[in-house]
């Protein structure tokens, strides 16, 4: 038998099996993210000895999918919810459509025109793998044709750093860790299907939906573990989901990396880098640029020795609020005309990291955090006594302190993701356990019953259902996992899925595509 390995693919087929392209190549794509990472500050233009600070803005940008492309909810193709806004223009705010489709593609026309200038622009993107499927089954081929050359050209890519996101805009705090490793590696497989291998070797920082961080010592292990096995380097926290490691007090300095701590009930352990983002969620301050603003007050500082510029970080709904649509485009023009090549620049994480890096500091040289309650829970807790003694514990917790909560965090404090969807949260759960019984480690990733049942799980999983919590949108969540559920549970027959419904599998016919 020969030792040759099959070479590398460059690219990976964006749909198989009439499905976007989530699973299958796992082996591919854990290759890649292992590769050894190359440094980008030297090739960034940025002279990261004279500036004072710098700022990193991040668009998030989403659409859920939902099974409204009929009136039978039971029957419905699966539609991008931009596809049904525009479908229904009179309904509530559903005119923004043309404008958030224009949101989706604008940055591909903002960083060329930036860069034929001779200004160095930044930008940090982050899409759900519900919105890139949406709009590709949609059609619009003119956003991808303004977002490909952000990922390929190297006069772009420099420019832009694509941030990893859950595949189906799920919430780490209330998503089973099985499936949301799995958003994890779906997003994976179908980033590097649309913009490439090389590409995704560049994929290092992680955006968590509705900035929700676990806190429950275990799913927090089980988040930072998966993130870190994924290949990820460094995560976005919001300031009040953390606490100091060493007393459970509110972070010091903000505006530097710190390095989060978890550790499970069982004592095992690990660590990833935290960037932390400030305030609440408003898009009003990426949209007037604040960060900007910001970070031309707060200046360098010292850390381990060294001199080093604060990175003010925020991160916005790319689409969302007349701010954002009408008032960030000229904005963020006038702001990266003005700040490129001055003492506060704008800045990428990764290549704030790399520089960092460059000049002698490593992970352990950051401030520690955990997650908010962990220290209270670790002075009470002994590391490896078990669940069941860790579940005493959070209920003599509880008990003593009202506010005290392993719901996790997110960006508003007066959101549980866990508390009172019920409604949405129990077909969830029963989806997730048809497939971990039927089709994880039983189904191969490339089956199409596998890709299928996979699908449907993801995208019930996505944080809308349980952001609205009740009417059409708990509906359409509890249809999605049933539909999960009927391809798990034939899943000893073929099958597979066309516009959203389970239709018999037939092969395709030679010469031909499967549509």
């Amino acid at each position: 038998m020969s030792d040759r390995k099959e070479p590398m693919p460059h690219s990976l087929p964006g749909t198989v099996d009439g499905m976007p392209n989530i699973s299958g190549s796992e082996e591919v794509i854990r290759a890649v993210m292992r590769r050894p990472h190359e440094p980008q500050h030297p090739a960034s233009g940025i002279d990261f000895g004279r500036i004072l600070s710098g700022f990193a803005c991040a668009l998030h940008m989403h659409q859920p999918l939902i099974p409204a492309g009929g009136a039978d909810l039971r029957t419905a193709p699966i539609i991008s919810n931009l596809k049904h806004m525009m479908d229904h223009p009179g309904d509530g705010d559903n005119h923004n459509a043309s404008v958030f489709h224009w949101c989706y593609k604008r940055m591909g026309e903002f960083i060329p025109t930036l860069v034929r200038e001779g200004k160095q622009p930044r930008i940090m993107l982050e899409y759900s793998g519900t919105l890139l499927h949406g709009l590709r089954d949609m059609g619009l081929a003119d956003v991808f044709d303004a977002l490909v050359p952000l990922a390929h050209n190297p006069d772009y890519a420099r420019c832009v750093e694509w941030l990893g996101a859950p595949w189906g805009h799920a919430v780490a705090p209330s998503t089973p860790v099985q499936d949301f490793r799995l958003h994890v590696q779906a997003f994976q497989h179908h980033f590097a299907a649309i913009f490439g291998l090389a590409a995704l070797e560049r994929l290092r920082g992680f955006s968590p939906s509705e900035m929700a961080l676990p806190n429950h010592p275990d799913v927090a292990y089980d988040f930072v573990k998966t993130l870190r096995d994924c290949g990820y380097r460094w995560v976005l926290v919001q300031e009040h989901t953390v606490e100091r490691a060493e007393d459970g007090a509110a972070l010091r300095d903000k505006h530097i990396p710190h390095r989060l701590l978890v550790k499970s009930s069982q004592g095992e352990s690990t660590s990833i880098i935290a960037i932390i983002k400030t305030q609440g969620s408003d898009t009003k301050l990426v949209a007037q640029m604040q960060p900007y603003y910001e970070a031309k007050s707060v200046g360098a500082t010292e850390l381990a020795g060294k001199r080093i510029p604060r990175l003010v970080t925020q991160i916005a709904d790319g689409e969302n609020g007349g701010v954002m649509m009408n008032e960030f485009p000229p904005k963020f023009m006038e702001v990266m005309r003005e700040a490129s090549g001055s003492e506060v620049p704008p800045l990428n994480v990764s290549e704030y990291l790399d520089y960092l890096e460059s000049v002698g500091l490593s992970d352990g040289d950051f401030p520690a955090i955990r997650p908010i309650f962990h220290h209270r829970l670790w002075q009470r807790y002994q590391a490896g006594s078990g669940p069941e003694k860790l579940t005493q514990v959070i209920a003599e917790l509880k008990k003593e302190d009202a506010r005290f909560h392993v719901e996790g965090g997110s960006w508003t404090n007066n959101i549980s993701w866990v508390r009172g969807y019920d409604d949405v949260l129990q077909p969830i759960e029963r989806a997730s356990a048809m497939f971990s019984e039927k089709i994880l480690n039983a189904v191969p990733t490339n089956d199409a019953r596998y890709r299928g049942a996979l699908f449907h799980l993801l995208a019930a999983e996505t944080s809308c259902y349980r952001y609205w919590g009740q009417g059409i949108w708990t509906d359409y969540g509890r249809e999605l996992a049933e539909r999960a559920i009927r391809i798990a549970q034939g899943a000893g027959e073929q099958q597979t899925i066309a516009g959203g419904c389970l239709r018999p599998w037939r092969p395709p016919v030679a010469g031909t595509k499967a549509k």
